[in-house]
């Protein structure tokens, strides 16, 4: 008896120690960099596992040896977390065959994957997050039931592969959509027909020059769009407006006109810094709508200030051509940046 409390206690005292290391010893990365420069919240009162890659971590034999789960030998396998796989930098060039009919979170991340076949993911019907960053995903070689037989699925992130489109066939509950840094140049007709619940969706670092009536059709619940780094010479049109979070920072725009945003009835942070804005070609009355709360303006070639809306909270305007003094009225209603 006293053996059996004694191997308890050891056991109790290995995970101790492992969730100690999480936070200790575990080397320092930008989370946010990693998922498309959008920290990816863990909820764990859902008992929503780590985000961090195991590798260097735990100590995976004894694990193994002590797991009464199935694991595929290319993939870790957590007793805390009994539906969680990760088969992450392991140099993989398809998904492990076999995986766990339990598998909720797969972390396929910085493999070499260039393809999903129907048989894949056949056997998992309960999938919520499926994590492919920094693989080679390719249109040609995505089987679109694939991903729509996933109907579960919440999370798809697969950012920095060579996608050159927004596949199609996307399941209808994804709520977080990262498809960042790949070479999409073009949205697949209705793409997003369906994803009425999605909140989130990453595309800056890609080569999109327009969006054309009917792209993005379908999102009414999208609170975050992130365009930074493409292609656009002007604020793109028919853009969900349901949108509170713009980003467009990073792209060449020629000038903004009055009505650049209007429709946006919710649109709270807007960031275009970067993006060769000169007074001239700027509306003075652009941004002057009450429910901007942040203005990202910074690192641009204004040489006055453009009118807000006194409910401005944040304005950036580092790194401009501005002259002279800001108007008091307008310096009392703005706060320092360094108060974020």
């Amino acid at each position: 008896m006293k053996q059996i409390t004694y191997m308890a206690l050891l056991c109790c005292i290995v995970l101790v120690l492992l969730c100690v290391s999480d936070s200790a010893s575990t080397p320092v990365i930008d989370i946010a960099m990693d998922y498309g420069g959008v920290p990816l919240w863990i909820d764990r009162l859902l008992g929503e596992p780590s985000v961090l890659s195991l590798q260097g971590r735990m100590n995976t034999a004894w694990f193994r040896a002590n797991n009464p789960q199935d694991c595929p030998q290319e993939c870790d396998c957590l007793i805390q977390w009994p539906t969680a796989l990760y088969c992450d930098h392991r140099g993989l060039a398809d998904i492990p065959d076999r995986l766990p009919d339990t598998t909720q979170y797969l972390f396929l991340q910085r493999n070499n994957i260039s393809s999903l076949s129907s048989s894949s993911l056949a056997n998992i019907t309960d999938l919520r997050w499926l994590i492919l960053d920094h693989n080679q995903l390719q249109n040609d070689k995505l089987d679109q039931a694939t991903l729509q037989n996933q109907t579960q699925l919440c999370y798809f992130f697969a950012n920095n592969n060579h996608l050159k489109s927004v596949p199609r066939g996307l399941p209808a509950g994804l709520k977080q959509l990262r498809l960042a840094y790949n070479q999409i140049s073009s949205i697949s007709p209705g793409a997003f027909q369906h994803l009425h619940n999605l909140t989130l969706l990453l595309l800056q670092g890609n080569r999109l020059q327009t969006i054309t009536e009917g792209d993005l059709k379908g999102l009414f619940s999208l609170n975050l769009l992130d365009l930074s780094g493409n292609w656009f010479s002007s604020v793109p049109k028919n853009l969900p407006i349901s949108v509170q979070q713009l980003y467009l920072s990073n792209n060449t725009l020629s000038g903004l006109d009055e009505d650049s945003f209007v429709g946006f009835l919710n649109l709270k942070y807007l960031r275009l810094s970067r993006c060769g804005l000169q007074s001239r070609s700027v509306h003075p009355q652009v941004f002057n709508f009450s429910s901007l709360v942040e203005l990202d303006l910074s690192y641009n070639k204004l040489i006055t200030i453009p009118t807000v809306s006194t409910t401005l909270q944040y304005l950036y305007l580092e790194a401009n051509e501005i002259r002279g003094e800001v108007h008091k009225e307008t310096r009392h209603e703005m706060r320092s940046p360094f108060a974020l």
